[in-house]
């Protein structure tokens, strides 16, 4: 079978699944209810892991995703699908090539948007920049400068979805890629503060472009022992954040991580792990939304 082959088939697999519908999902549509559903640091892992015995074996899968996203949906016309980053690197399938088939599986699951992480830049900025016209949602970014790189112009800082009578604002931080990613891969890409650079554009979501809820797709990682800016110093600092979805350190989170901010308010940080072994969802209520609060929230495997 040759490239172009292969990557048909894989994405008629991605979307022709069928599965049953988890109890996890709830039954019938609302029209005041968002169901937002994310992924992060999927790594490539377009197969379910392998019957070997291993801690995950049979997990995961872009085929069994796709189909556990398309059930979802159909219970709710509102949603949500994010990612927040590491898509490449992990598997022979980025190595062969070189991100394509992750983007064409990920626009074939009609992703809304993503941001992105350290082991994107793993192919260089002309790799990265070669696979986007594969990838039919935006890439968001708003504490890397792309000025004077051939990404400039490509990357948004933020984006803003409507879904029924609700304005959702998407933005997007990273990891700091010095010493995690060689510099001619990474070239110009200037790193700028995550925590003032979210603020400023969450205040402008909110107070400016009205947005009922704003989401943060950070891949700064969970938390540190150390003073590395992570998600839980992000949310003890931010302002007009609701809700980060995180990256970077692969962290399990059963539930919502709840921390106040500097306006006494909480924010809800999730993360599902590592290599699209679960799916993250929750359903935001419209009144919970403009309340700040989270109605409910769980991992859903996929297996």
């Amino acid at each position: 079978m040759n490239r172009k082959e292969f990557i048909s088939s894989s994405l008629k697999a991605g979307i022709g699944l069928a599965l049953t519908t988890s109890p996890l999902i709830s039954v019938g549509q609302n029209r005041s209810r968002l169901t937002v559903m994310f992924t992060n640091d999927w790594h490539s892992r377009v197969d379910p892991f392998p019957l070997d015995g291993g801690k995950y074996e049979g997990l995961g899968g872009a085929s069994k995703r796709a189909a556990l996203i398309k059930t979802i949906r159909e219970k709710n016309k509102h949603n949500l699908l994010l990612d927040s980053g590491d898509i490449f690197q992990g598997t022979p399938y980025f190595n062969f090539y070189g991100g394509e088939l992750e983007f064409k599986l990920m626009s074939a699951m009609q992703y809304d948007a993503a941001t992105l992480g350290n082991h994107d830049f793993d192919a260089g900025v002309d790799g990265l920049l070669k696979q986007l016209p594969q990838a039919s949602f935006p890439f968001i970014n708003c504490n890397y400068d792309f000025d004077e790189t051939e990404l400039e112009g490509k990357i948004e800082p933020y984006r803003i979805f409507k879904k029924g009578g609700t304005r959702i604002g998407v933005l997007g931080v990273g990891i700091e890629l010095e010493g995690l990613v060689a510099p001619k891969l990474y070239g110009d890409i200037k790193y700028n503060d995550p925590i003032a650079r979210a603020n400023q554009v969450a205040e402008e979501l909110k107070t400016k472009k009205k947005c009922d809820l704003v989401i943060c797709l950070s891949h700064l990682g969970f938390e540190y022992q150390s003073d590395k800016v992570d998600d839980i110093t992000l949310a003890k600092h931010s302002k007009h954040i609701d809700l980060i979805l995180g990256g970077h350190t692969h962290t399990f989170l059963d539930r919502p991580k709840e921390v106040i901010n500097n306006q006494e308010q909480v924010v809800n940080i999730l993360q599902t792990g590592w290599a699209g072994i679960n799916l993250g969802k929750i359903d935001y209520e419209r009144d919970s939304i403009l309340n700040a609060q989270n109605n409910s929230s769980c991992l859903l495997k996929i297996s």
